[in-house]
Parts: structure tokens; C-alpha cells; sequence
């Protein structure tokens, strides 16, 4: 009987030493954001222009959001918040000081600790003679307790800009965040006093 339940004990020691010791090492959101760049962020696998333009701005909106909710968390000034403050720059093509001023006031006031972003959709406006490029998205804030704060329907204005001609690589640029897309003119056409 004593070496039944020794045998049984040291079968239990067992198995709870092979459990602790197979844990899986999950790379930390923090990690993935101090890792990321603005180059080759785009999956390997084949899609069409469309297609590889949405998964690439949704990923883009979604790191920039990442970054704001992280930068926010800190003392905004230490090292560490330099580094992402510099980081979320790299993601404008000209980015200056009232670049996140829309972006960080939200997130500040809403006291969001985070941010999913959903039903990104691009769509192209033409004003003038130019072709602009937005994106339309939803975006859910969440607090401390990853609680929903609510789910706001925004808007971002992108470039595309041409790295080399032989591969047809392009870089990502925002070139305004949570902006309002142009008003039509009113006065529809024909109608004149």
C-alpha cells in the first residue's frame, strides 16, 4: 500500500513538473510594439491591390492606436516615452506637433487603456484634380478593466509612396489621423440663382 501511494505521488510530481516546465513563451503586446517598424509589416501571402491595402492600413491603424494607448500609460517623460512618441512619428509622412493632438486628447479623455480597431474599409475621394486616400474604420476604446468605453466611427487620411519602381514597394504614411473627410459642395449641380 506505501508504495502504491508513493508511486502515486511521485506520478502527480511528475506531471506537475512537466506542466510548469511546457509553458508556452507568448511574445507580450509590448515586445511586438518595440519590435515593430514601418517596413515588411505585411503578410506574405498573395492578395489582390485591395485587399493587401486593407489588411495593410487596418494593421497600421491598429499599431498606431497601440502605441498612443501605450505612450499614454506612461510619465510621456522618460527614454521608453520618447522612443514611442518618435515611433508613432515614423508612422506620418510630415509629422509635426499638432500631429497626435487630436488622437492623444481623445484616448486621454475617454482614460482608454486600449483600442480595437474593425470594419476598416479604404475608399478614394476626388477633389479637384487629385485622388485622396482614406480609410474608414471603427474603433472600440476599452478601459483599465477592459471594459468598452464605446465604439466611434473614424476616419484616416494615407499615402502610398513608390520605394522602387522594379519591385512596386511601397512605403505607408498617414497623412492625417482621425480626419474629417472633404464636404461635398451643397449646391447640386444645376441649381443656380
Amino acid at each position: 500500500m506505501k508504495r502504491i501511494s508513493n508511486f502515486l505521488i511521485f506520478t502527480v510530481l511528475l506531471t506537475l513538473f512537466i506542466a510548469c516546465n511546457n509553458k508556452t513563451s507568448e511574445v507580450s503586446d509590448l515586445d511586438k510594439l518595440r519590435n515593430s517598424t514601418n517596413e515588411k509589416s505585411y503578410p506574405a501571402v498573395q492578395m489582390d491591390s485591395m485587399q493587401a491595402i486593407n489588411s495593410i492600413t487596418k494593421q497600421k491603424v491598429q499599431e498606431l492606436l497601440d502605441l498612443s494607448t501605450l505612450y499614454l500609460s506612461g510619465n510621456r517623460n522618460t527614454e521608453i516615452d520618447t522612443v514611442i512618441y518618435s515611433q508613432m512619428e515614423s508612422y506620418f509622412h510630415k509629422p509635426d506637433s499638432l500631429t497626435f493632438k487630436t488622437l492623444l486628447k481623445e484616448l486621454d479623455s475617454m482614460k482608454a487603456k486600449t483600442a480595437k480597431v474593425s470594419n476598416l474599409n479604404v475608399y478614394k475621394e476626388f477633389y479637384k484634380k487629385d485622388t485622396l486616400d482614406y480609410a474608414k474604420f471603427d474603433v472600440e476604446y476599452f478601459d483599465s478593466k477592459n471594459k468598452s468605453l464605446g465604439s466611434f466611427e473614424k476616419n484616416a487620411q494615407y499615402i502610398l509612396l513608390s520605394t522602387s519602381k522594379l519591385k512596386k514597394e511601397f512605403k505607408f504614411y498617414f497623412l492625417d489621423f482621425y480626419s474629417k473627410p472633404l464636404k461635398k459642395d451643397s449646391t447640386s449641380v444645376g441649381v443656380t440663382k
